[in-house]
């Protein structure tokens, strides 16, 4: 298959011909030429759009569709096409199916789902039996058959002597443990963030610090077995201060931060809309401006879309009764791209990759292709149209943005948006 991309700007600090406008040439999956102006023939397939920006593919953390099990607010298969069309070539699936893959025929089940698509799949394993925080799931199995890190899904890890042996017994393959930063305890029945918000509308809060209690337990640990953990979804300055102090020590850390908890804080649950009941709670506005410049110095290494459709059944609800959760894949780039400068944007949503292991590459001659095609100035206001995940549960419903994806190629495979 022999793909033409005409006219396109490549932003790709790696490559050499960052920020140059370019024809690029993709020949069974490798780019094969790059120039100003490229001849085609007719068994080429030529491309070309009005704003074309091309960008090396990008990364999320944490994705979550519903299969199998859940296959009411998404299906695998059509979920990938969603990342697919939102721009992501490459997915961390979470551990949150009905059965929870906590096992080296779960999880090889689904990366055999997803072979042949445009999105390359890279599942969690649960970090223990039925994710109930018990018994440590067979880790060194799921390993050989793909899972990239292991972790149960918004489950903290009660017993520290557990997540002890885990970070222990996985370095003996270079395995990741995720570790869900919040104290049961501490959280109690909250349902938003506990602060003046809370206080004014009459719900009942998770205090900040059942966040920062939870990691700076799981840190102490960390200095103690080494190994690497991860830590998801970070949304307060107190848990950002302690992860940077550690990877000061050198410790093997990182973390992410959910793209609304950058977006959002806590007075946007006034309307009482249950689109905005997610977890961690969104927090208050000193905690998101310190997100935000955690991200861009580093201290934060990747984002997370924390994409995780809900059917109408769960989320049409009174706020307390709802189901958390929101769709994020489809807004993610023209939220970001509102907030944060360009070239930031897409270091953002490329970086996080090699933390996992997972290789990345640059736009340049014989190279495989793993391309983002998007429009970074194009502005729209997010409706039901716009979501294209079975289920609608949006938190940006009525946001604006600024930037539209218009596609993406990745092995071997283009998928473009209507």
């Amino acid at each position: 298959m022999k793909i033409l991309l005409k006219n396109a700007t490549l932003l790709n600090p790696q490559s050499p011909f960052h920020s140059s406008r370019q024809d690029i040439l993709i020949v069974n999956g490798t780019i094969t030429e790059i120039a100003d102006q490229i001849k085609t023939n007719m068994e080429t397939q030529q491309y070309t759009f009005d704003n074309l920006f091309v960008s090396s593919g990008w990364f999320d953390s944490g994705v979550s569709f519903g299969e199998p099990g859940y296959e009411e607010r998404e299906t695998l298969c059509h979920g990938m096409e969603v990342a697919a069309k939102s721009g992501f070539t490459k997915i961390l699936l979470n551990s949150n199916t009905n059965p929870v893959p906590d096992s080296s025929s779960s999880i090889g089940h689904l990366i055999k789902m997803a072979q042949g698509l445009t999105t390359s799949l890279y599942p969690i394993g649960a970090l223990t039996k039925d994710a109930k925080g018990e018994q440590m799931a067979s880790l060194f199995d799921m390993h050989t058959k793909g899972a990239i890190a292991f972790g149960d899904f918004k489950k903290a890890i009660e017993k520290g002597n557990l997540l002890k042996i885990a970070l222990q017994y996985s370095q003996s393959f270079e395995g990741t443990i995720i570790s869900y930063p919040q104290d049961k305890e501490l959280a109690g029945k909250g349902i938003m963030h506990e602060g003046i918000t809370s206080t004014k509308i009459g719900m009942k809060g998770i205090p900040a610090m059942a966040e920062s209690v939870q990691i700076a337990r799981d840190l102490e640990i960390l200095k103690y077995t080494g190994g690497k953990l991860h830590i998801p979804n970070i949304s307060t300055e107190a848990s950002l201060d302690l992860i940077r102090k550690v990877k000061d020590e050198g410790l093997s850390v990182n973390c992410s931060v959910g793209l609304p908890h950058l977006i959002f804080d806590d007075t946007a649950l006034e309307h009482y809309d249950s689109n905005f009941k997610i977890f961690p709670p969104i927090r208050s506005k000193s905690d998101q401006q310190a997100l935000r410049a955690g991200l861009l110095d580093g201290s934060i290494d990747m984002i997370s879309s924390m994409h995780e459709p809900m059917n109408i059944e769960n989320k049409k609800l009174e706020f307390e009764n709802a189901a958390a959760g929101s769709l994020g894949l489809e807004s993610c780039f023209g939220m970001l791209n509102k907030v944060f400068p360009l070239d930031n944007v897409l270091s953002f949503l490329t970086r996080g990759s090699k933390f996992f292991g997972i290789p990345s590459t640059k736009i340049a001659v014989g190279e495989i292709a793993d391309l983002t095609f998007f429009d970074p100035e194009k502005s729209f206001r997010c409706s039901v149209d716009d979501l294209k995940s079975t289920s609608k549960n949006s938190i940006y419903l009525g946001q604006d943005l600024q930037g539209k994806v218009l596609g993406s190629f990745n092995n071997g495979k283009l998928t473009l948006n209507d």
